[in-house]
């Protein structure tokens, strides 16, 4: 079992920054590919970004990548993601997820979700 516990989520303006955080709990934390997935409201959840097991590759969606960078810390056995230019369409409730699995952005493949942290950028 890994439980996992986002933070760091809040309101910004339109062009600022936020650093998202994912401390996780239980075993093997460092054999796990991570990810981050966000859902809008009346949306469906949506990959953001992920992270291979060594941290060694990253993998972004299209509408994110050059804005966010992901990056994992197996001695503190937590993520990050790290939000620059913020935009009102980056509104979302934000997840990170475990999966014990080579790198993946199908939600269905993730074994393990957190509880979420609201982002919400203002115009």
């Amino acid at each position: 079992q890994v439980q996992l516990v986002e933070s760091g989520g809040g309101l910004v303006q339109a062009g600022g920054s936020l650093r998202l955080s994912c401390a996780a709990s239980g075993r093997t934390f460092s054999s796990y590919t991570m990810g981050w997935f966000r859902q809008a409201p009346g949306k469906e959840r949506e990959f953001v970004a992920a992270i291979n097991w060594s941290g060694s590759s990253t993998y972004y969606a299209v509408s994110v990548k050059g804005r966010f960078t992901m990056s994992k810390d197996n001695a503190k056995n937590t993520v990050y993601l790290q939000m620059n230019s913020l935009k009102p369409e980056d509104t979302a409730v934000y997840y990170c997820a475990a999966a014990g699995v080579v790198v993946t952005t199908r939600a269905m493949d993730y074994d393990y979700w957190g509880q979420g942290t609201q982002v919400t950028v203002s115009s």
